[in-house]
């Protein structure tokens, strides 16, 4: 009886477990200015107002965070729960500037004059910096002291290795409506030189076949393809050439098809690599 005690105990703390908490006692000679933060997605407009959209699309659980200054300098550092890896490489992504260099931390990072971001787990890490100027050897301090803290696989999403590299141009989490689709909740989509790949995940592969059912209805006549368990191709006014799969419980295919590619050959080879 009380080892059945301890362990619904333990299950109920690691459903209530927090994002870890950064204390400015983590890299020497800083001060914390203010009270620490703690926020969950239904009071995190009291943080950031407009800007919290932009984390509750990706599916905040929880944040908290600290203020801290040195010198007249001042970081802010925000640790987010959202929920899984896949939601926390999205945000990262999402934020990240493509324009510079990536920086090898927890999933993936980033670190530039007054900004520093990574995602390790299920969390997304956050610093803001001022006044202007490069901070970029204070940052490098603290990603390494926050790095230690905060728990989860350092591997990026595995969906991501199943599109194919030649040729990709960008890839990127979609919180919702892949396509433009509602039907599509959420998902991956790839950009190539000659069309977009995407790749949604179902819960169950009944759940996936009734949305495959959605789509048919959706784009009407359609002709049956090849790929994976289930699929078909078609023409849309702005989804150019198209083909649709469903394996298992993914969802996926390529969009906008340039002519002289096939979408069903496409499709077939994403749908290949799924495991």
């Amino acid at each position: 009886m009380r080892l059945g005690v301890t362990l619904i105990l333990l299950g109920c703390a690691a459903a209530w477990a927090e994002p870890p908490q950064p204390a400015c006692s983590l890299v020497p000679g800083w001060q914390q200015r203010g009270e620490q933060r703690s926020f969950i997605a239904e009071n995190l407009f009291e943080y950031m107002d407009g800007n919290a959209e932009g984390y509750l699309i990706y599916g905040l659980q929880s944040m908290r965070g600290v203020t801290c200054t040195k010198d007249g300098v001042v970081f802010v550092i925000d640790i987010s729960d959202m929920g899984d890896t896949d939601s926390a490489y999205g945000i990262y992504t999402a934020n990240r500037d493509a324009r510079q260099p990536a920086t090898m931390l927890g999933m993936g990072g980033q670190i530039v004059p007054r900004r520093a971001i990574f995602a390790k787990g299920a969390y997304y890490v956050e610093i803001a910096a001022n006044p202007e100027g490069d901070h970029t050897p204070a940052l490098k301090q603290w990603t390494a002291a926050l790095d230690a803290i905060v728990t989860g696989s350092t591997s990026p999403p595995v969906a991501l290795s199943w599109f194919p590299s030649e040729k990709r141009q960008s890839i990127r989490l979609v919180p919702e409506s892949v396509l433009g689709i509602r039907a599509l909740t959420r998902g991956y989509a790839a950009q190539y030189e000659f069309g977009k790949a995407f790749l949604v995940m179902e819960a169950t592969p009944e759940s996936a076949a009734a949305v495959m059912k959605k789509l048919r209805a959706r784009f009407g006549e359609v002709t049956e393809a090849k790929a994976g368990d289930e699929a078909f191709q078609v023409t849309d006014q702005y989804l150019g050439r198209l083909c649709f799969f469903r394996k298992g419980r993914h969802l996926g295919g390529y969009a906008n098809v340039a002519e002289g590619q096939d979408p069903v050959t496409l499709a077939s080879a994403l749908s290949a690599g799924i495991r």
